[in-house]
């Protein structure tokens, strides 16, 4: 007997519309300090929206009126996160913003991963705040709250099925219950992506410290710490699935190695 219902087309990726929004607003941020505003202006923006551990050290709120005022304060926690350096800085995070967001955003859904987001990328801010207490460099770009979907990607990519499927069109994929984090640092693949990228963040900020060339001579990374760690611990309170019962072994419900 033949089947006569028409196959269904499946997109080979499913990139949620939440996700696709972020990326082209982080485009027109981008062309519209690139395009329109003078220096001056774009020192003003910057201010206004990057995020300056200075505005935080009582000692120089003597001597300047920060524009935006107190609100401000609060708003930059976020607003830096839309804010890039030239076009290859956004393309990069671009890029790996479709790659980690797409999943964590099909799992969370476009409320929850709008504020899970905005919380890595605050918090990402904070920790950089505590390490560059005072420092008048402003800090920009999407890193830190990519860090965050970075991590809480890793909480359930690895678990039983076709991980493939988590970038495809594919619900079912997305409902499999996350493991425990103490479980999850058991695995050796999640230790090894930690491993990976606590190591790459290690050797950027020695690179940036040492100030060699063609090396950014100032690259955030303890904001992106701040914000994998946000991402890492905070999955839990962030995802509508509930999280799996602890069966005390390793590998009882993870796939064979290979399979991620």
């Amino acid at each position: 007997m033949i089947d006569e219902q028409p196959l269904r087309r499946e997109r080979i990726f499913n990139v949620p519309a939440v996700v696709l929004v972020l990326i082209v607003l982080l485009g027109l941020v981008h062309a519209y300090l690139s395009l329109t505003l003078t220096a001056e202006q774009t020192d003003v923006f910057l201010l206004l929206f990057a995020f300056i551990p200075a505005r935080f050290d009582p000692t120089v709120m003597s001597d300047i009126v920060w524009p935006g005022g107190w609100p401000a304060y609060v708003w930059t926690f976020v607003t830096y996160a839309f804010i890039h350096g030239d076009v290859s800085h956004l393309v990069f995070n671009a890029v790996w913003l479709l790659a980690f967001g797409s999943p964590v955003a099909r799992r969370f859904g476009p409320l929850r991963f709008l504020i899970f987001m905005a919380i890595a990328a605050a918090a990402g801010a904070a920790v950089h705040l505590a390490t560059h207490f005072g420092d008048w460099l402003p800090m920009i770009g999407a890193s830190a709250a990519i860090s965050g979907a970075m991590a809480a990607a890793i909480r359930f990519v690895f678990r039983r099925g076709d991980p493939i499927a988590l970038w495809r069109n594919r619900d079912d994929a997305y409902r499999t219950p996350a493991a425990p984090l103490m479980t999850s640092m058991r695995d050796r693949r999640v230790l090894a992506f930690l491993l990976v990228w606590f190591g790459v963040n290690a050797l950027f900020g020695w690179l940036s410290s040492v100030g060699l060339a063609g090396i950014p001579q100032a690259i955030a990374w303890q904001a992106h710490v701040g914000g994998f760690l946000f991402g890492l611990f905070a999955f839990a309170a962030f995802d509508p699935i509930p999280i799996a019962a602890d069966v005390g072994r390793t590998g009882a419900d993870l796939p064979p190695p290979g399979q991620a």
